[in-house]
C-alpha cells in the first residue's frame, strides 16, 4: 500500500469503529461524535474501558497492535456486561464486528465500577502474557534483536555459533513494512514450518532517527536483497515472493558507502582509488594452495593456526588446499619447516564468472577482479546506457519500483534504454545503497554476487556478543568463554566481560538477601 492507500484504509477503520461503538460512548455518559474524531475516540475508549491512554499509543505500533486489537475488543464487552466465555470468542473470532450486535440489539448497560482484576488464575496468565509479549515485541522490533551468526563469511571477526544483539537505535529502527506477521519470529513459525506473515497489506517505509550512519567497515546486519528462499539455508528450488523486512537476515561488512566507486584487484578491495583501510580486528582472508616436505598436516596443528574447517590434504601428492587463511596466520605457517610452498588461490583478471554481479554474461569480472562500480547515493544522478543499465536495472526495476509499489520496467531499443517504454537518458536514485563483503573473501555470497544493498534493507548494528558456542567442540569446552560478553567493534583484541557480570550479579542478589534478612 502506499500511503495515501494507508490513509483511506485508515479513515474506512475509523467509520467502521463510528458505526460499532457510538451508542456505548453515549450509555457511557460520552458523546456520540466522540466516537468519530480519530484518534481521540481511542482516548476516550481507554476511558471508558478504565485503561490507561498510552494504551492508545499500543494501538498504532505495527504488529504489537495485532495484539492489542483482540485485547480492547474484549475489555469493551466487558465493560457493558458481556463477560462470558462465549462473548468473549465471538467478539475475537468476529474480529470485533460482535461489538455491533452489542451497540444496536443487546440490552446492556455500562458497568463503571467493574472489577479489572481477572476472575481466575488462567485469566492472570493471559494477561501477564499477552503484556510480556508486547513489552518484548517493543524492544525486538525498535531497540535491541537477538541475532545467530549461520555462517562463516565474518570468520575471525564473528564466529559461526556467535550469538548477537543487534542494535536497532545506532542506524535508527526501520518501523515494521509487513502489516499482518506473527511477533518475534522473522519468516517462519518455530516447530510448525509455515511461514509467519501476510504478503499484504505492506506499511509504506519509514526509519526512526538514528545517532549514527553507517560507516566504512561498520558490520552490519541486513536483509539480502535476493532472497526468495522460504527460510534462511532452504535451497529446495521452491521461490517465494517475500517482504523486504521478511528476507533472510544476513551479516557482512560495508566497505563500500554511497557515492563510492568500487573495484577489486587481485582480490584486494578498492574504494575511490585507494586501497581499504580494514580496522585491526578485521581478518581478511583467502584461499590457499600448497604443498608440505612429506609430513601430513595434523588437525591440531591447523586449530594451532585458528584453522578448524575448509582445509583438505592429500598424503599421495603432500598437496593442501586451506579455503580460510588470514594473513597472520599466512606469515605463521609459512615458517612451519614443514611447509614446502603456499601461494594464494586467485582467478586471473578477465576470467568470466556468470554468478558475479551484474549478472549479464558481459562483463569479463570474477570474485577476486571486478569493477569499477558507482554505488548510488540518494539524490545523485548518473547517465543511462548500456552499460548503467546492466548495473542499475535491479534498483529501478525493484528496490525503487515494485518493493516502493511503483509499477517500473526498463527495457532497451537498440542503443536506447527505455523506462515503461519512455526514453530514460538519466536517473536520480531515490535512496542510499550500500556495497557489503564478508572478511573470508572466498567463502561469502556478498555483493559482489548480488550487487547493492539498499538503505531500506538495513537491519541494524551487532554491538554485543552475550554467547559464543563452538560447533565442532562438545561439553563444556563447546562455550567459547573468551567471546561470552564482548563487543562486536572497538580496536584491539576482544575483551570478554563475563566476569564483572558474574561479579555484579553475585553482588546484586547478595545486596537482596542480605537487605530481605535485616528487614526480617
Amino acid at each position: 500500500m502506499i500511503f495515501l492507500e494507508w490513509i483511506i484504509f485508515f479513515l474506512i477503520i475509523q467509520l467502521i469503529h463510528f458505526l460499532g461503538t457510538w451508542k456505548l460512548y453515549q450509555k457511557a455518559g460520552r458523546k456520540a461524535w466522540e466516537a468519530a474524531i480519530p484518534v481521540y475516540n481511542a482516548v476516550v475508549l481507554m476511558k471508558i474501558i478504565h485503561r490507561p491512554w498510552w494504551w492508545t499509543i499500543l494501538l498504532f505500533i505495527p504488529i504489537v497492535n495485532l495484539i492489542m486489537f483482540p485485547v480492547v475488543w474484549v475489555e469493551t464487552i466487558r465493560s457493558f456486561g458481556k463477560t462470558s466465555t462465549t462473548d468473549t470468542i465471538l467478539v475475537i473470532i468476529t474480529c470485533g464486528l460482535y461489538i455491533f450486535y452489542v451497540n444496536y440489539a443487546a440490552d446492556v448497560k455500562y458497568k463503571e465500577e467493574r472489577s479489572l482484576h481477572p476472575g481466575s488464575a488462567a485469566g492472570e496468565w493471559i494477561s501477564s502474557i499477552l503484556f510480556a509479549v508486547i513489552a518484548a515485541t517493543i524492544v525486538h522490533t525498535y531497540v535491541m534483536q537477538p541475532f545467530t551468526i549461520p555462517t562463516s563469511s565474518l570468520e575471525k571477526t564473528l564466529l559461526v555459533g556467535d550469538y548477537l544483539f543487534v542494535s536497532k537505535f545506532h542506524y535508527g529502527a526501520r518501523t515494521p513494512l509487513t502489516s499482518v506477521a506473527f511477533p518475534m519470529v522473522h519468516d517462519t513459525i518455530p516447530f510448525l514450518g509455515v511461514k509467519s506473515y501476510l504478503n499484504a497489506p505492506q506499511i509504506p517505509y519509514f526509519r526512526l532517527p538514528g545517532f549514527q550512519d553507517i560507516e566504512r567497515n561498520d558490520i552490519v546486519v541486513f536483509n539480502w536483497p535476493v532472497d526468495t528462499v522460504r527460510m534462511f539455508r532452504d535451497r529446495s528450488g521452491i521461490s517465494y515472493d517475500k517482504p523486504v523486512d521478511k528476507k533472510s537476515n544476513y551479516v557482512k561488512r560495508a566497505v563500500g558507502l554511497p557515492g563510492d566507486s568500487i573495484k577489486i584487484v587481485e582480490g584486494r578491495v578498492i574504494i575511490n582509488g585507494e586501497p581499504l583501510n580494514l580496522p585491526d580486528r578485521a581478518k581478511p582472508q583467502y584461499s590457499y594452495f600448497g604443498t608440505t616436505t612429506g609430513q601430513a598436516l595434523h588437525p591440531n596443528m591447523m586449530q594451532e593456526y585458528g584453522i578448524t574447517d575448509g582445509y583438505g590434504y592429500d598424503p599421495n601428492t603432500n598437496q593442501f588446499v586451506i579455503q580460510a587463511l588470514s594473513d597472520e596466520a599466512l606469515q605463521r605457517l609459512k615458517n612451519n619447516p614443514n611447509i614446502s610452498s603456499i601461494e594464494k588461490v586467485l582467478t586471473p583478471a578477465g576470467e568470466k564468472d556468470q554468478r558475479i554481479f551484474p549478472n549479464n554474461r558481459k562483463v569479463n569480472w570474477n570474485q577476486d577482479n571486478m569493477g569499477a562500480v558507482y554505488i548510488p547515493k540518494r539524490g545523485e544522478t548518473v547517465k543511462m546506457n548500456l552499460t548503467s543499465f546492466s548495473l542499475y536495472r535491479r534498483i529501478i526495476e525493484v528496490y525503487e519500483g515494485s518493493e516502493m509499489g511503483v509499477d517500473n520496467k526498463l527495457s532497451v531499443n537498440g542503443t536506447q534504454v527505455l523506462l515503461n517504454g519512455e526514453p530514460l537518458d538519466s536517473y536520480t536514485f531515490k535512496q542510499d545503497y550500500y556495497w557489503m563483503m564478508g572478511d573470508n573473501r572466498h567463502n561469502s555470497e556478498d555483493s559482489r554476487y548480488w550487487g547493492y544493498v539498499p538503505e531500506n534493507h538495513v537491519v541494524g548494528k551487532p554491538v554485543f556478543i552475550w554467547l559464543s558456542l563452538d560447533p565442532n567442540a562438545s561439553g563444556f569446552n563447546k562455550i567459547r568463554w573468551d567471546r561470552v560478553f564482548t563487543t562486536v567493534g572497538g580496536q584491539g583484541e576482544p575483551v570478554s566481560y563475563f566476569p564483572y557480570f558474574l561479579i555484579a550479579l553475585v553482588g546484586w542478589f547478595g545486596y537482596g538477601y542480605f537487605r530481605k534478612r535485616k528487614k526480617s
